[in-house]
């Protein structure tokens, strides 16, 4: 993962907690005559005063009992400025000021890491690389009542488009979709060692901006309703283009927060192939959805079997208290319509159980072959249940003197032996 380099302007972009290989990325250094002669001019000037200065300045003097919580930084910045606007902007500079790139990890890679672990290791060490930064940023805006989104995908800088992923963040503000990367906005590394400076260059910026140098992996998050291909964003061809076809991506984003998160990782899975296999960080975070939405899958059916194994369980003791009843010759007395209930309960059991199991194939690699042995063992009891009611139908029909004489038939049907 990358910081810009003091000398370069060149930027590495923080790993993402997904399933991609690692990459050292070796810096370029290349220095404009362009930026030297605007630095030399700069150094001669009086240096710019921040139009976010007094912002900033608010913002940094949250109180730090309340900075190991997202939930307290959030109602903290909410209270203390009135405009969204300017929230986000506290919420920013906050974390660009307060979280260190965590060089000694930028290489590190977490799959499974979840989204509250990057929120509350960058809060505990006040380090971090770009997946910490970016879920640092949209939960406390998320919690400020603010919509925001972390985007993953991967970067550019110097014309060439770089080999580790990124994430950075949306977030709708006053009708619009803004996009800010903390990380980029944070400062530089230079001599190995991460410098602290600012670039608001990478606060409050305009999708077509950021374009230049930022791409999602799933185009719904360029927020353009002519959204740049791949092959596009390589060859630097990021101006309009009304020729595409039209793209209603405020629809989309609205359909898409409908959806479950299986279905928006499926959605997003089709965006992804349409756009094209450029690289192999495009793949790899394909084939990450891909395995999300399987293991989705296999924890679906298994919580199917687990609970048609319940409802067995459940008919046969509703099963077994019939049999201990009829053992005792209904002693104490109840109603027919009591004692047939039970095994009209124990039938309901396992019918259901039967019905769970459709929805796990014969031919699943985990539980085919246990679905066919508990389907069995089902048939079985339901053969049994039904061999019960059978018997208490006849046992009904009889007057209660002659009902007697059916408790000593067949009895080693009913002690199970």
């Amino acid at each position: 993962m990358h910081h810009p380099s003091a000398t370069a302007k060149h930027f590495e972009t923080s790993q993402l907690s997904l399933t991609f290989a690692a990459q050292k990325l070796t810096m370029k250094k290349i220095l404009p005559l362009l930026l030297l002669l605007v630095s030399v001019t700069l150094s001669a000037q009086k240096k710019a005063v921040s139009p976010y200065a007094a912002i900033d300045a608010k913002a940094l003097q949250i109180p730090d009992s309340l900075t190991r919580s997202t939930d307290k930084m959030a109602a903290w910045f909410k209270s203390s400025f009135a405009t969204e606007k300017d929230r986000t902007r506290a919420a920013f500079i906050w974390i660009a000021k307060t979280i260190h790139y965590d060089l000694d990890n930028m290489f590190a890679l977490n799959f499974y890491e979840k989204r509250e672990e990057k929120i509350d290791k960058a809060l505990k060490t006040r380090k971090g690389i770009c997946a910490n930064y970016a879920e640092l940023f949209a939960d406390i805006s998320n919690k400020m009542g603010i919509k925001s989104y972390v985007v993953e995908g991967y970067t550019k800088q110097n014309g060439f488009t770089d080999y580790i992923p990124h994430a950075w963040c949306a977030a709708f503000l006053d009708g619009s979709w803004y996009l800010y990367d903390p990380t980029w906005g944070s400062g530089y590394v230079n001599g190995g060692k991460f410098i602290p400076r600012i670039n608001n260059a990478y606060y409050e910026t305009t999708p077509k901006v950021l374009a230049k140098s930022h791409m999602p992996f799933d185009y719904l998050w360029q927020f353009m309703n002519y959204p740049i291909t791949t092959a596009e964003f390589y060859q630097g061809k990021t101006d309009l283009d009304r020729s595409k076809p039209f793209f209603d991506y405020p629809a989309q984003i609205a359909a898409y927060e409908k959806l479950d998160r299986i279905d928006q990782l499926k959605a997003s899975a089709k965006r992804i192939e349409e756009t094209g296999l450029r690289n192999s960080m495009i793949f790899d975070r394909l084939q990450h959805i891909r395995m999300e939405i399987d293991n989705d899958n296999i924890k679906q059916k298994t919580a199917l079997y687990n609970e048609a194994v319940h409802d067995y369980n459940a008919g046969i003791n509703e099963t077994n208290a019939f049999i201990e009843y009829r053992n005792k010759q209904f002693k104490p007395t109840l109603p027919d319509g009591d004692i047939e209930g039970m095994l009209i309960a124990a039938e309901s059991k396992l019918n259901s159980a039967v019905k769970k199991l459709e929805g796990v194939s014969r031919d699943d690699e985990h539980l085919g072959a246990s679905k066919t042995q508990l389907l069995k063992t089902i048939q079985d009891a339901l053969k049994q249940v039904m061999e019960f009611r059978d018997w208490l139908h006849v046992y009904f029909g009889k007057s209660k003197s002659a009902r007697k004489g059916m408790f000593y038939e067949k009895r080693s049907l009913w002690s199970g032996k």
